[in-house]
C-alpha cells in the first residue's frame, strides 16, 4: 500500500520556504509509485493536532506549484508550537493516532532549530513505539544559525535584501554634507550572520556601511563612541549595522538599556529596539543629525529581493530530504556541504537531527575584525555565492503573483 508525505512549515517566514515546500510536493508527485497524497499540515504541529490538513496533491495545479514557488511567507501557515520533553506526554500518542489514521509513512517539517526539535523527538517517539513513518527536517532560518550544513535556505535571500537596502540607504545618506550616522538594526539574536551581509553593500574599501556589530561580540558603548568618532573624520555620512541582539559584558541585551523585553513562546527575549538606543546616544554624544532604521520583518518577506540560488536551492533541500525519507532515513535533516567555491558547487546529505536541534552556529570569530566591529573578507567569499540570481516571476497589475491559501 501507498504510504502518504506529510509537510509542514514552523518558526519564522522567508522568502524560500515555500520553495521547500514545492520541492517535497514535485518529489512525492514524481515518486507516485511509492507515494500516495502530499498532505499539507495547516499551521505546523500545532494545526495538525486540530484536524487542520489540505491534500496538496489534489489543490495545486502546476501553474499553482509554480507560483508557490516564488511566493514568500509561509503558504499552510506557520507556528511556534514547542512538544513537551517528557516523551510520555500524551500528545504524542494523539499524534501518531491521526499519522496512522492518514496512512502518513513520511513526515518533513521545514523550519530552523525548534522545528528540527520537533522532528527529533517524534523520531524517538516513533523510535520506542516501533512505528515505520520516517521523519526528516528540512532546513529553514535567515538567521543562517543550523549547524551541521554550510548554510541554509532563506538566508540567501535575506542577506541580498539586507545588503541592497543597506546600499540603498548609503546612497540616501550620502546626499547632504552635515555630519549624520544612520544605524540600522538587523535581525540576530546570538548569530550575526545576516548583519555581517551588511557588509556585501560596500563598493571600494571605506565605504559604507563603516561599522558592523555582532551578538557575538561584546558590545562596548564607549568602545562604540570611540570608533564612531573616528568614522566620522573619515565621512560626514556614516552608516552602522547592528544586530538586534547586541548585548554587554553581563549579557545586557543593548534594547534593554531603554526598556524591559518581554519573551516569546519560547522563553526567548523578543529583541526590538537597539537602534533607537543607539541614536540617542549618538545625538547626546556627538550632538549631530542621526537616525535609526529598523529592517524588521521585510528582511525575510521581501520576495522581490530574492536570490535565485537561495530558491534552488531550498526547492532542492525539500526534494533531496523527501527522496532519502523514501530510501529508508529517518531522524535526520537535509544538509549543504560546499565542495567548491570557484565554481560554487554544493553537495546535499543527511545529517543527524538530534545533533542539530536546539544549537546555534555562531558567526565565526575569525571573521570579526576592528575590535568587533567590521567583518574579514573570507566572509565576502563565502556569501556572494548564495545571493546570486534574480527570480523570474509571474507579475499582474505591475505587482508580484503570489499563491494565497
Amino acid at each position: 500500500m501507498k504510504k502518504n508525505v506529510l509537510a509542514g512549515q514552523s518558526g519564522g517566514p522567508t522568502a524560500a520556504i515555500n520553495a521547500s515546500l514545492y520541492g517535497v510536493l514535485e518529489e512525492g508527485t514524481r515518486r507516485s509509485g511509492q507515494v500516495g497524497q502530499v498532505y499539507g499540515m495547516c499551521n505546523g504541529i500545532e494545526g495538525f493536532l486540530k484536524d487542520s490538513i489540505v491534500s496538496l496533491s489534489e489543490t495545486l495545479s502546476p501553474r499553482q506549484r509554480e507560483i508557490l514557488r516564488v511566493t514568500p511567507g509561509a503558504y499552510l501557515g506557520s507556528c511556534r508550537y514547542q512538544l513537551p520533553a517528557d516523551l510520555s506526554d500524551p500528545v504524542y500518542p494523539a499524534i501518531f493516532e491521526k499519522l496512522e489514521a492518514l496512512s502518513v509513512g513520511y513526515f518533513c517539517y521545514i523550519g530552523g532549530n525548534d522545528s528540527m526539535d520537533t522532528v527529533s523527538k517524534l523520531s524517538a517517539y516513533g523510535s520506542r513505539q516501533g512505528s515505520s513513518i520516517r521523519f526528516v527536517g528540512i532546513p529553514k532560518t535567515i538567521d543562517n544559525d543550523l549547524v551541521c550544513t554550510d548554510h541554509t535556505p532563506g538566508y540567501g535571500s535575506a542577506a541580498k535584501y539586507v545588503a541592497s537596502s543597506v546600499r540603498e540607504i548609503g546612497l540616501d545618506c550620502a546626499v547632504y554634507r552635515q555630519p549624520a550616522v544612520t544605524i540600522v538594526e538587523i535581525m540576530g539574536r546570538h548569530a550575526g550572520w545576516l548583519t555581517a551581509a551588511g557588509a556585501l553593500a560596500r563598493k571600494y574599501p571605506g565605504d559604507n556601511p563603516m561599522l558592523i556589530c555582532l551578538p557575538e561580540q561584546v558590545f562596548d558603548l564607549e568602545a562604540f563612541g570611540r570608533r564612531l568618532e573616528q568614522a566620522l573624520q573619515e565621512r560626514p555620512d556614516v552608516v552602522v549595522c547592528v544586530s538586534e541582539g547586541i548585548a554587554d559584558a553581563e549579557g545586557r541585551f543593548l534594547c534593554e538599556y531603554g526598556s524591559d523585553a518581554g519573551v516569546d513562546t519560547f522563553g526567548h527575549k523578543m529583541l526590538a529596539g537597539c537602534g533607537k538606543v543607539l541614536e540617542q546616544f549618538v545625538r547626546s554624544r556627538f550632538g549631530i543629525k542621526a537616525r535609526s532604521v529598523e529592517l524588521n520583518i521585510c528582511q525575510r518577506c521581501s520576495g522581490l529581493a530574492a536570490s535565485r540560488t537561495d530558491l534552488e536551492e531550498a526547492a532542492l533541500a525539500g526534494s533531496f530530504g523527501l527522496s532519502q525519507a523514501l530510501e529508508g532515513v529517518t531522524e535526520a535533516m537535509a544538509a549543504f556541504q560546499r565542495t567548491g567555491s570557484s565554481p560554487y558547487e554544493i553537495r546535499c546529505t543527511m545529517e543527524d537531527v538530534s545533533r542539530i536541534c536546539n544549537q546555534e552556529k555562531k558567526f565565526p570569530a575569525e571573521w570579526i575584525t576592528d575590535g568587533g566591529m567590521d567583518i574579514a573578507e573570507e566572509f565576502l567569499s563565502y556569501a556572494l555565492p548564495l545571493i546570486q540570481g534574480e527570480v523570474q516571476r509571474p507579475m499582474e497589475n505591475g505587482l508580484p503573483l503570489y499563491l494565497y491559501r
